[in-house]
Parts: structure tokens; sequence; C-alpha cells
């Protein structure tokens, strides 16, 4: 029989989650303790706070959208987790009006900066959530990425623009409000008091490579994935990146 195929949609989320997955067992040694306090800013539907909850560890998911947050409820009791993981609504920018300041362990913020007004004052929000030696996960789009994507695509003038804009936008149409680079996202982590860690490449190659050629033969996914992964902590792939993701370490 032939080997299971793994979803491709995994590749969106597995270099991210491997990386976590490790800071959060990293914590659990140097705490002392088996459950930790993890908050999820932006955490939408729990794509993460589901499987860390899974983990054991407690769950509290900030999102300003009530429509996500019931979609959290109802993805936390399908996955058995729901006495582990909360949904508040509201917004990094007032982040302390819904929890404490603090009194976590680990706080993700992915996909978050690229729509906010002020991302250093933000990120200084979440990092400010943390207990001493807590983590941070942060995972924002990269410019790279957008503009390979947009040259592959023939939109040449595109391209150029995104690659010349400020917030590495490619038009008027372009839906995301703001890129950044490895650089830009390194000074953010270390501006908002936090150690930086070491910056991944997040789907460096699955965006690019035709579906066609992955999803119709078994192994490929993992394939992939492996190469995903083999290049994630590669400088020379970070600028052509969809998105990047960094840890940061609060010291006291």
């Amino acid at each position: 029989m032939s080997e299971p195929m793994r979803p491709r949609a995994s590749l969106r989320t597995a270099v991210v989650w491997e990386v976590l997955k490790d800071a959060l067992d990293q914590r659990v040694k140097a705490s002392g303790r088996d459950v930790l306090d993890v908050l999820d800013t932006g955490g939408g539907t729990g794509k993460f706070a589901v499987p860390v909850a899974r983990l054991g560890h407690r769950v509290t998911v900030v999102d300003p959208s009530p429509n996500a947050l019931f979609g959290l409820e109802r993805r936390t009791a399908e996955a058995g987790v729901a006495d582990r993981v909360k949904g508040v609504q509201g917004d990094v920018h007032g982040l302390f009006d819904v929890v404490e300041r603090g009194g976590y362990d680990v706080v993700l913020c992915h996909g978050v900066l690229e729509y906010v007004d002020d991302p250093a004052e933000d990120l200084r929000n979440a990092a400010a959530a943390l207990r001493e030696s807590g983590t941070l996960s942060l995972l924002v789009a990269c410019v790279g990425g957008a503009v390979l994507a947009r040259a592959l695509a023939g939109h040449f003038t595109e391209a150029r623009q995104a690659l010349t804009d400020p917030d590495g936008r490619w038009g008027a149409g372009d839906p995301m409000p703001r890129r950044f680079t490895a650089e830009q996202l390194t000074e953010l982590v270390g501006g908002a008091g936090l150690e930086v860690g070491p910056v991944h490449g997040v789907r460096i190659f699955a965006d690019l490579v035709p579906g066609a050629l992955v999803d119709t033969e078994p192994g490929a996914v993992e394939a992939l994935l492996k190469l995903e992964e083999a290049a994630a902590e590669l400088p020379a792939f970070h600028s052509v990146a969809t998105q990047l993701h960094v840890l940061g370490e609060k010291r006291g």
C-alpha cells in the first residue's frame, strides 16, 4: 500500500510549529512546570491555539472578530480542548484592557503586525505580556516573497512597486497593508526589549511550486516540507520567503 499523502496545507504552518513546539518544551524545562500560560494575539479560530492546548497548556486567544472567536469555540470543542482555551474579544493595541500584563510564559503574535497602525508599539505590548524569561513568537509577511511571486506571475511593474514601496505593497489592490524585511523584523524585536533568536524563512518554496507537481505524488509534500525545514534558517533564503518567523526572549 502506498504511503498516505500529507496535506499540502501543512506546509503553511509546519516550520513555525516545529520551532514553537521546541520553544514550549524549553520553557517547560526551564520553568519546572508542565502547564504553561500561552497568549495568542490575533489567534482567530485557533490554528495554533488548538495544537498548543493539545500539548496540555492553557491558551488565551485575543481576537477582534466575534466570528473568529465563535469559530474558535467550535474548533476547541471538536478537538476536546475547550477547557484549556479561552477566547477574548480585543486586539494587541488595547491588550491590557482584556488580559494581564506580565502573565504569560509564551506570547504568539502571528500575522498581526501587518495590519496595525504602529507595529513597534503593539509589539512592545505583546512583549509586556510576557513573564520574565518568557518567549515571544513573531510571524510576519515578507517583502521579498511578494516581489518574487508578482514577478513570476508576469506582473513586473507590481513586483518593482513592492520592492520599492516603504510598506512592501505592490499596488492599490494589494490586500496586505504591510510587509517586512528580516532586518526590520529583528529591529522590531530588539526594540521591544527582547533578545532576538534565529530568523526562519517560512513558505520559501511552497507558494511557488505548482500544486500539480506535489498533490498527486505520494511523498512529494513530505519531501517539500523537508526542503522548507532545511532552508528555513539559511539567511540566503530569507529574502524570498513568503513569511518570516523569529523568537524573542525576555531577559531579566
